[in-house]
């Protein structure tokens, strides 16, 4: 999963900008499916009577292949010059006879021998790993874990990237998204043209352990766990994922025998001592028993998807803008120990949220934003916080109780907000999934009027899409920040603020 792990919410159609915007033709990989302790027992048997379930967010699950035609060129190799970083998986742009290769583990300017590893005669396009590098970038580095490479894992995507280089990258995707889907400038979208970093600076060579959640897949030969290679089922097994947090790590899930389950995700809080085991075990299986190097609270996941607790807490809890969070299976969390801290404060320095304001967090997950904004717009002031999964929806409740000048509603936003009977606000703040809010939504935000608009996005394509549709609404981005949230892979977040282009708000409502 995206580093960046969204909640469940139902993915917006992609919708394309008015007639008489440019069209896009940005050689970009296609989109693929969606990709969201207490104990002092060393041995945690399973429990027969299980509490009453609640349903958790859907595991991504691997895209299957599309159905071959035409004669496989799979294993082919080419000798190819490696063209820019597309948008999506981590993969560059290559040419070869006319047709297009996404390559894998390449870098732009580099000469490679690539392997195919998916396409055919008829495809449009081949998928391929570097497997030779014969000119190397001055950005490539020898990759720091023994588990990254062609064939190998598919968790990180830029492991043989020095920093800086994965921060270049992370521009370039930026910057074409912008102009292609948007038709903006980085001036013109308030960017200063940086992804910045996020956390302290490392030892060279070090590897920063930031991921505080982990999915592992079980591996049913061996019973031990790993990671699925890139697009595929098959397991790398592994003794330790680099980019884990210390708290998952200590654990020691990689030492253990798994039979009988799909998968095992770990997660350590990192606003507390927290830690939390679920287990997906295997149609007609039993949980094993495993002794672990730390106390941790235990679930599981039923064949319908459901949530049981087996041990200790059925969540965990985080720290963040000076209040603990409660989190449970099924909410969502940013998985950077420093994420939530980092987006809250370029949220409320672009907003600049007064005494006495109404405001909307959309998909608002546990509440991390409306409590932020709760706390800026005072008891004479008010923040509607709308969210899809019943789970979050609880636990923002449960976060804000104290607050009064909240409400948490459960609803899809765009079903929800129609009917609310606002009709203006004086601030926003939508955290969208991967796929963006969608043009019906965007417009109808655009009619309420707000002075700001705070825009989260995990997702470059979707923001430039969502920005051009706010551009119809009437509204510009005066601010652009991106940050590195997640180190050795493509993925990063954004944070825009916009303004309306006409009159201002008062007048707009008038």
């Amino acid at each position: 999963m995206a580093p960046g792990e969204r909640r469940a919410e139902p993915a917006a159609p992609v919708e394309k900008p008015a007639a008489g915007r440019k069209k896009p033709a940005a050689a970009t990989e296609p989109k693929k499916s969606a990709e969201r302790k207490k104990s002092g027992e060393r041995k945690q048997p399973v429990e027969r009577k299980q509490p009453r379930a609640q349903r958790p967010a859907k595991p991504a699950r691997a895209r299957k292949p599309e159905a071959p035609s035409g004669e496989s060129l799979v294993g082919e190799r080419y000798e190819l010059e490696v063209g820019p970083v597309a948008h999506g998986g981590g993969h560059c742009v290559a040419r070869h006879e006319g047709r297009v290769l996404f390559v894998r583990h390449a870098l732009p300017g580099e000469r490679v021998v690539a392997e195919v590893t998916e396409g055919t005669t008829t495809s449009r396009f081949l998928r391929a790993d570097a497997v030779e590098v014969l000119t190397a970038a001055k950005d490539r580095i020898e990759a720091p874990c023994r588990f990254a490479g062609p064939g190998k894992c598919g968790g990180c995507d830029w492991q043989h990237v020095s920093p800086g280089g994965q921060r270049k990258l992370k521009v370039a995707v930026l910057t074409e998204q912008l102009a292609k889907l948007a038709g903006l400038t980085p001036e013109q979208a308030g960017w200063d043209g940086s992804v910045e970093p996020v956390g302290g600076k490392l030892p060279a060579g070090q590897v920063p352990a930031w991921r505080t959640r982990v999915q592992y897949r079980v591996d049913q030969e061996t019973g031990r766990v790993g990671l699925r290679k890139h697009r595929s089922h098959e397991v790398q097994l592994i003794d330790r994922c680099l980019i884990a947090a210390e708290g998952i790590t200590e654990l020691g899930v990689e030492s253990r025998d798994w039979t009988g389950l799909e998968s095992v995700e770990a997660i350590a809080a990192s606003g507390s001592s927290d830690r939390q085991l679920i287990m997906r075990p295997l149609p007609g299986e039993q949980l094993p028993l495993v002794e672990l190097d730390k106390p941790v609270s235990l679930g599981r996941v039923d064949e319908q998807e459901l949530f049981h607790k087996v041990h200790g807490r059925s969540f965990v809890r985080e720290r963040a803008g000076e209040r603990t969070w409660r989190v449970s299976n099924g909410g969502f969390w940013q998985i950077h120990p420093e994420a939530p801290d980092t987006l809250v404060a370029a949220v409320l320095d672009g907003l600049d949220p007064q005494w006495g304001e109404n405001a909307l967090d959309l998909y608002c997950g546990v509440g991390l934003f409306a409590g932020a904004l709760a706390d800026r717009v005072g008891e004479d002031g008010a923040v509607l916080g709308i969210e899809s999964g019943k789970q979050a929806v609880a636990d923002a409740r449960h976060n804000l109780a104290a607050l009064e000048q909240v409400r948490i509603e459960c609803d899809k936003v765009e079903t929800l907000l129609p009917r609310t009977g606002i009709t203006a606000t004086d601030l926003i703040v939508l955290d969208p999934p991967r796929a963006g809010a969608g043009r019906a939504t965007v417009a109808h935000l655009a009619s309420l009027g707000a002075r700001r608009i705070a825009y989260v996005a995990c997702d470059p394509a979707a923001l430039a899409r969502d920005l051009a549709f706010f551009a119809e609404g009437g509204y510009r981005p005066v601010s652009l920040r991106a940050f590195d949230l997640f180190p050795m892979t493509h993925h990063f977040e954004c944070v825009a603020i916009l303004e309306p282009t006409g009159p201002e708000p008062d007048e707009r409502r008038s």
